[in-house]
């Protein structure tokens, strides 16, 4: 079986910071990748709009600079998102979007994953003047849609977790405080936030990691296996049919792809594990694995017109950009997943972590 597929948007990944950027770059523009939005939680996070890299924070204008020089002068699109901070005023906001820089913002949870410890709580945003100049620019408001600073009990149990909570209380808030902000749910992982996003109007959307779509808790403790750790954690089988149920709806247009892959050369640490799965090479393979599991036939008209949507389509559409019309290919064919060498070290693949065969392979 052979699939032709326009070439995908990336729409939440992890480009870092360094001498290892330009293969992590080549890592996405080889699996068919035709453009990213890449996080800001950086070193020194990308906390400006325009200006050169200061000591205490990227701009875009300086950080998307030195991606394309890393490579990503190749992809069609390239979206940096500011990171949402204390300092981040509603004037950065109408004279970045003025400008043509800004076209969306990160919101993080304080200390809720990597580099996050810039974050702003999402109480002190609701209502404000930093979202009110967003829904009135159209910049989108990326989140990573967790409550921070619970306690291990509160933060995951079998009934709510850190999502579940965000979902319920500060969404809710949130979108009638700002009733036209665009806003993308990143990397929901529980059936109340699949479920939060259907309902909601047409300019709330989701993306959805393929780790989060193929795996539940379970396959994270049964054995440690830590290279399947990232924030937000894997969830249970009822969030993973939630997620698989979203995304394959006839006609959706609210969910598409966003990987969230975070390379680390070091998961382990003396200080616990470092959250974020790698799926650069691999991820339209593993979003293939995911819809098959699903119970989708891609080999039907039905069944790719499914897939295509999801990976090529809707998240372009929802950011206002043109899909892809270049095409990559796929087949049916078992492949392997070797470790990424960077000048920075190694960085394990999350099938290569899983000790997972691949069932897809990429053409060319």
């Amino acid at each position: 079986m052979l699939l032709t597929l326009p070439r995908w948007f990336d729409l939440h990944t992890h480009f870092r910071q360094g001498p290892a950027m330009p293969a992590y770059v080549k890592a996405h523009r080889d699996m068919g990748c035709a453009g990213a939005l890449a996080m800001p939680n950086t070193q020194p996070p990308v906390s400006y709009v325009s200006g050169a890299a200061q000591a205490d924070g990227w701009s875009i204008e300086s950080y998307s600079a030195e991606l394309r020089a890393a490579g990503a002068e190749a992809f069609e699109q390239l979206i940096v998102p500011l990171y949402l901070t204390k300092h981040t005023t509603a004037a950065m906001i109408r004279e970045g979007a003025a400008s043509g820089l800004l076209r969306a913002c990160k919101y993080y949870p304080p200390h809720g994953t990597t580099n996050s410890e810039h974050g702003v709580p999402m109480d002190g945003l609701i209502g404000g003047e930093v979202l009110k100049a967003m829904e009135e620019c159209g910049v989108v408001l990326c989140i990573h849609g967790e409550q921070h600073a619970l306690s291990g009990p509160d933060y995951i149990d079998a009934q709510q977790n850190a999502e579940t909570r965000f979902y319920t209380d500060r969404m809710p808030r949130l979108i009638a405080a700002h009733p036209k902000l665009r806003i993308v749910c990143e990397h929901i992982t529980t059936r109340t936030a699949a479920e939060f996003v259907a309902a909601a109007p047409d300019h709330v959307g989701a993306t959805i990691t393929p780790q989060h779509l193929l795996y539940t808790l379970g396959h994270l403790i049964q054995g440690l296996k830590y290279h399947l750790y990232c924030l937000p954690i894997v969830k249970f089988q009822d969030d993973r049919a939630a997620l698989r149920k979203v995304v394959t709806a006839a006609g959706q247009t609210k969910f598409f792809a966003g990987t969230d892959s975070a390379p680390h050369t070091t998961k382990a640490t003396a200080c616990g594990c470092a959250a974020g799965c790698f799926t650069g090479g691999c991820a339209p393979q593993l979003y293939a694995m995911a819809f098959e599991e699903a119970g989708i036939d891609l080999g039907s008209k039905d069944g790719l017109a499914l897939f295509e949507r999801f990976l090529s389509l809707n998240g372009p559409a929802f950011y206002g950009f043109p899909a892809s019309k270049e095409t990559f290919q796929m087949e049916k064919a078992p492949s392997q997943t070797p470790l990424l060498e960077t000048p920075a070290g190694p960085v394990t693949p999350l099938p290569a972590g899983m000790g997972l065969e691949l069932t897809w392979r990429l053409v060319g």
